[in-house]
């Protein structure tokens, strides 16, 4: 496994440009399958969850060209299949959404149960309501999700609870249906919004995305279309959160500073400074954050894929901070690691309390999944001496090197191969030099 050595303590200056946004990167890719024409799919990250998928839609008969410059091209028009292959699908949650475009293209859809990281219960039984509520018989037999409709009809479907996953889901489906599709209680994120323009530039009929009422008339055919994804909300919220922890200064650019209001206002009750620009913020830091207290939330709320970064910068703060992590039960693993740094964490169920220190200490880490991993990194920034962190397979699935964007700001990191270690040699700062 390879693994990231970083030597922390150095401000983090200059500017880092945001891509393409994961989450609606891997909702939309299988969404292109939908049109009748080969899709242009542009700002797409590339990364291993992106990569990964591409490798699925193949599977299942569609031609895809993906580029590493961020351009995918999607021709879903020769696909046959309605079965997605169960060693590919089980390392990534988001192939669920091929259910619901499977169903709505052929009627039939054969999935077996997603994988992904391990952050707690992610059940899809809201995605199955409101496959049913359209008509079709869902059963899972063996770990394999199988949906069947003799005919998809529109229908009001209400969310029990506001799941991004479902709404999506619903969506990708409902377009095909015949007649009208009202989404009650709907997941308002940017990436929903985002695949809903998608859906509507191959000629679907979705209006209300971002409010949490969702109407979508079913249409009989789908265009192709060239499209450019969002930034990352997620990407651009650790970039701004490695800036403040390390005291820096950095511009990051290529974002939509209205995504990010609810991380903004966190990072000014620290004491950060925050400047939006029209596509960009500008984030600076402060010689000691302050406490704040934190309860993740569906969007506009504080974002759950950026409670565990957070949670670093108020490890180091003045004051004890609370985390109320309230979507999922398993994201304050990465605690545990923080704690081996000298950070004071408590945590009990789903609230973590935390009494900042004065400093981390470089050691070896170990990623536990995605967001656990992205902040380990901005504990290595910080920390006195040197960190490596293991795992990071977890991290490239959803940010594209992220150690040379870091290291473009100043910071003394690289990437190790597999076995490779330098952590007995803590103050050889000359590793990184040429």
């Amino acid at each position: 496994m390879e693994r990231f050595h970083i030597i922390g303590g150095k401000p983090l200056t200059g500017r880092v440009t945001i891509g393409g946004a994961k989450n609606a990167a891997v909702a939309i890719m299988p969404a292109a399958l939908l049109a009748d024409e080969p899709c242009i799919i542009d700002n797409l990250p590339y990364i291993d969850d992106v990569i990964c998928l591409s490798n699925i839609l193949e599977e299942v008969g569609a031609k895809v060209k993906l580029s590493n410059r961020g351009v995918a091209q999607i021709d879903g028009t020769s696909l046959r299949d309605y079965k997605a292959p169960f060693d590919m699908v089980k390392r990534l949650r988001a192939s669920y959404y091929l259910l619901g475009v499977l169903l709505g293209k052929f009627g039939k859809a054969e999935i077996p149960l997603p994988g992904g990281c391990d952050i707690g219960a992610r059940p899809i039984d809201q995605h199955i309501k409101g496959f049913r509520a359209l008509g079709a018989d869902v059963k899972i037999e063996h770990g394999i999700v199988k949906a069947e409709a003799k005919k998809l009809i529109g229908n009001e479907i209400y969310l029990d609870l506001v799941s991004v996953g479902a709404t999506i889901n619903i969506m990708l489906t409902a377009v095909r249906a015949e007649g009208t599709t009202t989404i009650v209680n709907a997941a308002k994120e940017p990436h929903v919004v985002d695949v809903a323009n998608f859906l509507n530039s191959m000629g679907a009929n979705v209006k209300g995305a971002g409010t949490d009422v969702i109407r979508i008339k079913g249409v009989e055919r789908m265009n192709g279309c060239e499209y450019t994804i969002i930034p990352d909300q997620i990407e651009a919220g650790t970039f701004m959160m490695a800036a403040a922890a390390t005291r820096g200064d950095v511009i990051v650019e290529d974002v939509i500073p209205k995504h990010l209001e609810s991380i903004t206002a966190k990072l000014l009750e620290m004491g950060a400074q925050v400047i939006e620009g029209d596509d960009y913020v500008r984030v600076r830091g402060t010689d000691r954050l302050r406490r704040v207290n934190i309860k993740t939330l569906p969007y506009p709320g504080f974002p759950t894929d950026l409670q565990q970064p957070i949670s670093v910068l108020c490890s180091i703060a003045k004051g004890t901070s609370v985390i109320n992590e309230s979507l999922f039960d398993h994201r304050f693993r990465h605690a545990e690691e923080l704690r081996r740094m000298g950070a004071n964490i408590k945590v009990e169920d789903r609230i973590a309390i935390i009494e900042g220190v004065e400093k981390l200490s470089g050691t070896l880490v170990t990623a536990t999944d995605l967001r656990a991993g992205a902040a380990l990194i901005i504990a290595g920034l910080i920390a006195e001496g040197a960190t490596e962190v293991e795992n990071i397979h977890y991290v490239d699935r959803g940010y594209e090197k992220i150690e040379n964007k870091l290291s473009g700001l100043g910071a003394q990191i690289r990437r190790l191969k597999d076995g490779e270690t330098l952590l007995k040699r803590v103050n050889s700062h000359s590793l990184f030099k040429g």
